[in-house]
């Protein structure tokens, strides 16, 4: 069982030299805009405000980094988030998409800390040629990759399942690899930590300093 012990904003970046330095393990979300990106992340993190829902499409503008420490058995975990700024928007201008596409390749190929990340597909919409890109581009640098299929509180449970399946194989991965998700409902956020964690392994446990007398 997974249980949330706290969860903090950390700090903003558009370039490494932004980065935040110290810490183990990394995590990232990719998702085009209002894909329910930040829902999922507060969710995750047990908190309903750390990252700003809006539903103005790409209100994020910067990467967005966050710690959560969480406790699963006897294990204490340690494990930064990273928000990116959402895709596929058509209003933005060619010189704001041009920075942010720089942005968001230069931290998801050269950042040596992530460890996997997480592609936020909408479980009723299904993937958009955007998210085809974006996994294409993750399989390519290598990445580990888990996909979380958002927004499946709308199907009937009866058809959740099938349509996973579906997802899997237009995205051409295994079906372990496809995780169901509803921010409104609260699903799959055990499934999707414990996948998290198994991927780190060791690497994300720390122990806390002792307080002092």
């Amino acid at each position: 069982m997974i249980k949330i012990l706290d969860s903090r904003f950390v700090t903003t970046a558009v370039e490494p030299a932004g980065y935040p330095t110290d810490h183990g393990v990394e995590v990232a979300f990719v998702g085009r805009s209002n894909v329910g990106k930040s829902s999922m992340i507060n969710t995750l993190t047990g908190r309903k405000k750390l990252v700003r829902v809006s539903n103005t499409p790409v209100r994020t503008r910067t990467l967005n980094f966050f710690d959560v420490d969480l406790e699963r058995g006897r294990l204490r975990h340690r494990v930064r988030l990273c928000d990116l700024p959402g895709y596929g928007f058509a209003k933005a201008s060619k010189a704001d998409k041009a920075q942010w596409e720089t942005m968001i390749t230069t931290y998801l190929q050269k950042r040596h800390r992530l460890e996997a990340v997480v592609s936020i597909i909408d479980a009723e919409v299904g993937p958009t040629e955007e998210d085809h890109r974006t996994l294409e581009f993750l399989q390519a640098a290598d990445r580990r990759i888990l996909v979380a299929a958002t927004k499946i509180d709308r199907l009937p449970k009866a058809k959740r399942k099938p349509r996973l399946k579906v997802l899997a194989e237009e995205l051409g991965l295994p079906l372990e690899a496809v995780l169901p998700f509803s921010s409104t409902d609260k699903l799959g956020v055990e499934e999707v930590w414990d996948a998290l964690l198994d991927t780190f392994g060791r690497r994300s446990v720390y122990t806390p300093e002792p307080r002092e007398a």
